[in-house]
C-alpha cells in the first residue's frame, strides 16, 4: 500500500513530512492493513459462495513473521480494519484484542511446515460429505493435478487440537489441499486468491464425484495415475505469465 504522505514535504520544498527512519514501520503497517483487508474479503467470500455457514471456517495470511487470522466467533461482515488479529509463528498474539480462530494450531502448523503464504479452511458441504465416505477423493477430474495429486482425507480429531494439526500435515504431504474427516477442507497457496481457488476447485470435484456416484447401476470413470501426472505437468504452464499465471 502506497503511503500518500511520503515525500510530500519534498514536493513543496519543505522538510520531509516524517523522519526517514519511520519508513519501514509505516510500510510494514501498510502491508498488514492491506493483507487484513484481503483476508476479510476472502472470509466473506466463503460465506457468499456457500462454503461456510455463520462463523464456521477460517483463514490466515502471512506477512513477514506475522500471521493474520480471522477471529473466533465474529461474523465476517462485522469485521473492520480495527479488528485485525495477528500472531507470531509460535502463536503469541502480537496484534489486536480479539481472540484468534480456534483453529490457530492448524493454521500455524501449515505456515511453519510448508511454503504457504495463505490458508483457507471451510466446512464446504460436498467436501465434508466426501470426507465421510473415502480415504481420498477419487480421481474424477484432472484438476486434482493442480493440488499435487489425489486429495487425501485427514483422520478425525477434535477441532483446535494439536492432533488435528498433525493429521492435516500428514494429509498435505506433497499436496496443497486436503479433506478433514467429518469436518471440511483446507487449502493453501502463495496468496489468498490461490488458496481460495484451490478450495473452490476441491469442493467442485467433490460435488462431481457425489453426483456421478449417485447414479444407480453406474460407477464413475476415473483417471489413471499416468493421466493425472500428464495433467499436472500441463497445468504448470496454464494461464498467463507473471504473478497470476499457472492458476
Amino acid at each position: 500500500m502506497t503511503d500518500e504522505h511520503e515525500g510530500r514535504g519534498a514536493r513543496h520544498g519543505g522538510p520531509p513530512a516524517r523522519p526517514a527512519d519511520a519508513g519501514p514501520p509505516r510500510r510494514a503497517a501498510g502491508a498488514l492493513e492491506e493483507a487484513w483487508g484481503d483476508l476479510v474479503a476472502t472470509a466473506r467470500r466463503t460465506v457468499a459462495d456457500g462454503l461456510v455457514v455463520g462463523t464456521s471456517g477460517n483463514a490466515s495470511v502471512r506477512v513477514g513473521d506475522t500471521v493474520l487470522v480471522t477471529p473466533t466467533g465474529v461474523p465476517y461482515d462485522r469485521l473492520t480494519p480495527a479488528d485485525a488479529v495477528g500472531v507470531d509463528l509460535d502463536g503469541r498474539q502480537v496484534l489486536g484484542s480479539l481472540r484468534p480462530t480456534s483453529e490457530l494450531p492448524m493454521h500455524l502448523a501449515v505456515h511453519r511446515e510448508t511454503d504457504a503464504r495463505a490458508v483457507v479452511h471451510t466446512h464446504a458441504a460436498h467436501a465434508t460429505a466426501v470426507s465421510l465416505l473415502v480415504p481420498e477423493l477419487p480421481l474424477v477430474h484432472y484438476m486434482a493435478g493442480a493440488l499435487g495429486g489425489p486429495v487425501r482425507v485427514a483422520p478425525y480429531a477434535a477441532y483446535g487440537t494439536p492432533e488435528l494439526a498433525a493429521h492435516v500435515l500428514s494429509a498435505l504431504a506433497g499436496r496443497t489441499a486436503c479433506l478433514l474427516r467429518n469436518h471440511g477442507t483446507l487449502a493453501y497457496g502463495d496468496s489468498l486468491e490461490q488458496a481460495y481457488d484451490r478450495t473452490a476447485q476441491l469442493e467442485w470435484m467433490c460435488r462431481v464425484w457425489l453426483l456421478a456416484s449417485s447414479v444407480p447401476g453406474h460407477s464413475p470413470s476415473l483417471l489413471s495415475p499416468a493421466q493425472l501426472r500428464e495433467a499436472g505437468e500441463r497445468l504448470r504452464d496454464y494461464g498467463q505469465p507473471g504473478p497470476r499465471g499457472g492458476g
